[in-house]
């Protein structure tokens, strides 16, 4: 029995349809606006961070010249005349993620374990590339088999800086602001 030859292949006919072909590639996608969503999950992404205790990419979330601000007093207008339960500025917010991440940290001796809910997230004003953020916070902290509750309203000022969304500041006006508090080592 002979065997029967294949056929040979036809030759390929060009298509007809145009390549596409990039002429260039962007460098950076058009930065999306800072809307009410991306603020929000924002809000909830810092709240991770720091309930996993993750200080140094929460401390990456803030701008060269951010600040974090807790005041002592109801409707206090600025932490120069007061003193304040927490003012950072940049330098002294790095002081503070260092001294959490040490393991000689005697006021975290256990560690805290913390639980933040996010809520009544509005934006008080701005444009595409900044905005000042309110939300509603209420903290919950565990540590030596006690549990603290702290609530208060936070303000975010965002940048969003090449598509990035950062923290210009910080400020937690927490409800019992002037009540006695024992030691606040954890950032809100």
């Amino acid at each position: 029995m002979a065997k029967r030859a294949k056929p040979k292949a036809k030759p390929a006919v060009p298509s007809r349809r145009p390549v596409l072909v990039p002429r260039h590639r962007a460098t950076h996608r058009p930065a999306e606006a800072l809307d009410l969503l991306r603020c929000e999950r924002f809000l909830q992404h810092e709240a991770r961070l720091l309930d996993e205790g993750k200080f140094d990419d929460w401390l990456a979330l803030f701008t060269p010249d951010g600040c974090y601000w807790v005041p002592s007093q109801p409707d206090q207008d600025n932490p120069h005349d007061t003193v304040s339960l927490i003012y950072d500025d940049r330098r002294l917010l790095e002081t503070r993620v260092r001294r959490l991440a040490s393991p000689r940290i005697y006021s975290q001796e256990p560690r805290s374990r913390t639980s933040r809910i996010i809520s009544n997230v509005s934006i008080e004003d701005g444009d595409n590339n900044r905005c000042t953020v309110r939300s509603k916070l209420l903290m919950v902290e565990y540590r030596r088999e006690a549990q603290r509750l702290f609530a208060g309203t936070a303000f975010h000022r965002l940048v969003q800086t090449d598509g990035l969304i950062l923290i210009a500041s910080k400020r937690v006006d927490l409800l019992n602001c002037d009540a006695p508090l024992d030691g606040i080592v954890v950032p809100f």
